[in-house]
């Protein structure tokens, strides 16, 4: 994917400013920067759910002109429908056109995937916020997306559930699908990312592979990020 000069503004202000860059497939890449930086707008700007004000996003390759069929969006706060959780995962494989057997077979082993079998009948929304977002990325990974976008998936959960979270996200990454994220737990983006994008006020301050971010920052703001100091 790529990103060629892309800005975004609303009611008069520029939250994303000339970003440009280019994700590869395969590595996981982790979008960091603090509050206000644009993690979560960047993240709705490549999945295609709001368009860029200026610039352009772009996918490569012969089918990319088909890209939103093959990349899924996992939020913080997972939408759940008024259903079971078995019947959450068949509805987005059927508004996907996916035939009934298959439907099955894929519910099965999402299920299965994410620890969450035994809860299939389950109404969605009387389970837990753990168990809820286990069942987003259940749905998202049935659709076997070839990019799977997450915004900051664990920001409400305890350890235990996001350490649960963290371990569906890598299996899912090593089923074959990339793995775009935001988070703001600096411990959690040393577990997952490849790669670090770092945002400061709209602005692609740093792309760089996460050894490298980690330990020698080029630049004063994600020096001082990494350290926990406040960015203005």
């Amino acid at each position: 994917m790529r990103l060629e000069r892309v800005g975004y503004v609303a009611d008069g202000k520029a939250l994303i400013e000339e970003v440009s860059l280019e994700i590869a497939a395969g590595p996981r890449t982790v979008v960091l920067g603090p509050n206000g930086a644009g993690k979560s707008l960047i993240l709705r700007l490549c999945h295609g759910l709001i368009r860029p004000t200026s610039g352009r996003i772009g996918w490569l390759g012969p089918d990319g002109a088909r890209a939103r069929l093959h990349q899924a969006m996992v939020f913080q706060r997972p939408v759940m429908l008024r259903r079971s959780a078995r019947a959450n995962i068949d509805y987005a494989l059927s508004v996907r056109g996916i035939r009934s057997e298959e439907r099955r077979r894929r519910i099965g082993e999402a299920l299965a995937e994410t620890g969450l079998a035994d809860l299939a009948d389950r109404p969605a929304r009387v389970l837990s916020i753990g168990e809820q977002q286990r069942l987003a990325l259940a749905r998202a990974w049935a659709l076997h997306p070839q990019v799977l976008f997450l915004d900051e998936p664990t920001a409400s959960l305890d350890p235990a559930a996001t350490r649960a979270v963290e371990e569906i996200v890598l299996r899912i990454h090593a089923s074959g699908t990339k793995i775009v994220m935001t988070t703001h737990d600096l411990g959690q983006a040393r577990r997952i990312a490849d790669e670090v994008l770092f945002l400061h006020r709209g602005r692609l301050v740093e792309q760089a592979p996460a050894a490298e971010f980690f330990h020698a920052p080029r630049t004063q703001e994600a020096a001082a990020f990494i350290k926990g100091e406040l960015l203005w």
